[in-house]
């Protein structure tokens, strides 16, 4: 997937960072300077967000969101991950008191595997990734994983790609919801030949599924760039929203980088989570806008500016 390469491209640009600056755990850069009390809303950095800071030890860098105020983690990659790490990352989690957030089910790659052809070898892989999932889950305390259900297929109508990636995402759902989890849909923009790109199509999935175990990941990036209008459709779509994700537009770097007024979309958020007992983690799956040691803190600026409504 292009979210592995462009997450894979993030660390190594910091970890060169840490390099050339000589930066090492417990140097005064961003802890102590952007330290303070937690952020109002769960924002959940992922593994290279802050490494010129807190090294290239994955266990360091958690410690160091938590110090930094961050009530999250997210890892796209964690079911590559060796068992023993996942379990350390779920014990640090657990003393830092974080919430982790989502990492996702890959049956083969989801950019070359589509749900929407009706093929009974992608279901079936697809099913058997999501018992897999289950154990990765249990290491971490893990409760969303993201599904992508590939490309479209222009050889078959639309409505039967529909029903077909119904069949598989139901098929997927039998398989978490008797654990508890949830599968979070995510709609994306990185190339049009994708299948699932609005948060009404997505809507229409998940309730066509009708389980808990299958809700949609608003990413607010990929969003802008689809369909825009972001505080409407977040509001079309809420009662099958389960799991958020950020980045700016252009660029998918953090709050304040581009177009989008992501103080007004967490304020607005926010003020519906506290009438109605709602609670969200707010994946920060983007890059950093600068490089170094200077770049981290600037995110963590960033997020502290965008966290005060």
């Amino acid at each position: 997937m292009q979210r592995r390469a462009f997450l894979k491209s993030t660390a190594s640009a910091a970890a060169i960072a840490t390099l050339s600056s000589g930066a090492v755990l417990g140097a005064e850069p961003a802890t102590r300077a952007a330290s303070g009390s937690n952020f109002k809303l769960k924002y959940a950095p992922h593994l290279g967000m802050f490494e010129a800071s807190a090294g290239q030890d994955p266990i360091a860098q958690i410690k160091f969101m938590a110090d930094a105020g961050f009530r999250a983690y997210e890892d796209n990659e964690l079911m590559e991950r060796p068992a023993a790490l996942q379990e350390r990352i779920g014990e640090t989690l657990a003393r830092a008191d974080m919430t982790m957030g989502v990492f996702v089910i890959d049956a083969g790659d989801n950019w070359k595997v589509s749900y929407a052809t009706g093929k009974k070898e992608f279901r079936e892989a697809f099913v058997k990734t999501c018992r897999d999932a289950v154990t990765t889950a249990r290491r971490v305390n893990a409760k969303w994983m993201t599904v992508v259900p590939g490309f479209f297929d222009a050889t078959l109508p639309l409505d039967i790609q529909t029903g077909h990636v119904i069949d598989a995402i139901r098929a997927g759902a039998e398989v978490l919801e008797p654990h508890g989890l949830t599968m979070v849909m995510e709609p994306l923009s990185d190339r049009p030949e994708l299948f699932l790109r609005t948060s009404a199509q997505a809507y229409a999935i998940a309730r066509a599924v009708d389980s808990p175990a299958c809700k949609i990941l608003y990413d607010i990036y990929h969003l802008q760039r689809n369909e825009g209008n972001l505080i409407h459709h977040i509001d079309l779509a809420w009662d099958e929203i389960a799991y958020f994700q950020i980045g700016d537009v252009p660029g998918r770097k953090e709050p304040g980088t581009g177009e989008i007024n992501y103080r007004n979309i967490f304020r607005h958020i926010h003020g519906r989570m506290q009438k109605e007992g709602r609670d969200f983690v707010f994946g920060m799956e983007h890059g950093n806008a600068a490089s170094g040691v200077e770049g981290e803190r600037r995110v963590i600026e960033a997020y502290r500016e965008a966290d005060d409504f």
